[in-house]
């Protein structure tokens, strides 16, 4: 059975712990890992993970430029990463950025935007997504918190319709607690979701029904590493007890497809 992971954090050594304890006290759960590149690597090699997503989020402006250097860095190093770059809606020289980031071999762009206090359909990022679309990037939002309304499924439904050719990849099932929120959404061909930080508490037959309104082909599993063990996600997702075709698509030809990566 292949697998990607669509949706995983990773940090510089000297700050991994550190980083990890900062997002576990965030959303005051018990982290798995600390956010390394090597424990990612061992957590995914549990369950056969053969291609990773790696991303992390710039929580202000000046972190931009450094968090693109890392990730950049990590993705030369182990080939099976496939990195995306943070931006921030105070970042004057987007553009430029966006440029430097894919000539770096990053092709998207990751949001956190409850970490960075504004809202997704804020209309100074506006322009920001314009300059995305026009570069064919594919952007991963952190969705939902009841306890925010950054991340409001509402306004990701704004952004994508604004955006029509923009990928647009709403991770945990299109937002995290809202779940039912992320249920009423239109059905949008740009918009994607992820199955992270979810299964934990989504019951399986609501997890089903959101798979069938938006289309199998629509999701991509993912672990949110640091968050979650892979093997304990993967668990999670086998108790679905989808079809065969449906799992293969969710576990890893999706994001083959999505990503333009050969299926073999």
């Amino acid at each position: 059975m292949r697998i990607i992971d669509a949706h995983t954090h990773i940090f510089p050594e000297k700050i991994a712990v550190k980083a990890a304890k900062s997002i576990g006290s965030f959303y005051e759960v018990e982290m798995s890992y600390d956010a390394s590149v090597d424990l990612l690597l061992k957590n995914g090699a549990q369950i056969g993970v053969e291609k990773y997503l790696v991303c992390s989020s710039a929580v202000t402006a000046d972190q931009v430029i450094s968090i693109n250097d890392f990730i950049a860095g990590e993705c030369k190093k182990h080939p099976e990463f496939i990195g995306f770059a943070a931006m921030h809606r105070d970042f004057e020289d987007y553009e430029a950025e966006l440029d430097r980031a894919l000539s770096m071999g990053l092709i998207g762009v990751k949001f956190h935007n409850d970490f960075q206090k504004f809202d997704i359909d804020d209309e100074k990022m506006f322009p920001i997504y314009d300059a995305i679309s026009k570069r064919g990037m594919k952007v991963l939002f952190h969705m939902g918190d009841d306890r925010y309304d950054y991340t409001a499924p509402a306004r990701l439904v704004r952004v994508a319709q604004a955006f029509p050719d923009m990928i647009c990849i709403g991770a945990h099932f299109g937002g995290y607690k809202r779940w039912g929120e992320a249920y009423e959404m239109p059905v949008l061909p740009n918009v994607y979701f992820d199955t992270s930080s979810t299964l934990e508490w989504l019951d399986t037959e609501t997890a089903k029904r959101m798979i069938e309104r938006f289309g199998a082909e629509h999701f991509m599993f993912g672990t949110d590493f640091p968050m979650w063990d892979a093997k304990e996600e993967l668990e999670r997702f086998m108790k679905l007890e989808l079809d065969e075709e449906v799992k293969e698509m969710i576990l890893w030809k999706n994001f083959c497809k999505l990503y333009n990566l050969p299926i073999e």
